[in-house]
């Protein structure tokens, strides 16, 4: 599993981690753009220009504040290049998650913006759009909600809005997810 930090100039760097000897992280869920940051990217040091960028940055930073130094984007962090590691990466990406210290969901069509509106129409407007987001259309919604212990959901500014268990009734209406199975127990 290769992992994203922050070397000592600022600029992100790819580390790989084999078996056990992977330290805790943070892992980003999102609905992928037309700009993505990929593997090659980073490798060659370019993308800081792309959209996809600022997801990245993002996570980075939320799990800086939550003191974690290593965090993972499937966008970057695989080399989709390569069909054995892509395969890999597919039948490994439901241990990944449920591994994680962090996930955070990066909802890119959900926008809370500061606002002098009082704060029952700010709720309102802000929930309508989280549940409708494109993020609940993916296959990988399910695995992505179930298997993480803690997951939180962000606005596309970057406020957090929520996590699974404060989220529960907006999540389980939206995807039909039962309380249990969405709280980690067998259903």
């Amino acid at each position: 599993m290769r992992l994203l930090t922050h070397n000592n100039n600022g600029e992100l760097s790819l580390t790989e981690f084999l078996g056990e000897n992977t330290p805790p992280y943070a892992i980003l869920s999102h609905t992928w753009g037309s700009e993505e940051v990929t593997f090659a990217d980073l490798s060659d040091g370019i993308g800081k220009e792309k959209a996809g960028y600022d997801k990245i940055e993002f996570c980075g930073e939320r799990a800086r504040c939550d003191g974690l130094q290593y965090f993972w984007v499937d966008s970057c962090c695989i080399d989709k290049a390569s069909s054995n590691e892509l395969t890999e990466a597919i039948n490994s990406m439901f241990r990944w998650y449920s591994k994680a210290a962090k996930c955070y969901v990066y909802l890119s069509d959900v926008s809370c913006p500061s606002s002098e509106m009082d704060n029952i129409t700010h709720a309102l407007l802000w929930e309508t759009a989280f549940r409708t987001s494109r993020w609940f259309t993916r296959g990988w919604t399910l695995q992505e909600l179930i298997a993480p212990r803690s997951v939180e959901f962000f606005s596309r500014e970057g406020s957090l809005l929520g996590n699974k268990e404060s989220l529960e009734q907006q999540i389980c209406e939206t995807t039909r997810i039962p309380v249990k199975a969405l709280g980690g127990c067998s259903i």
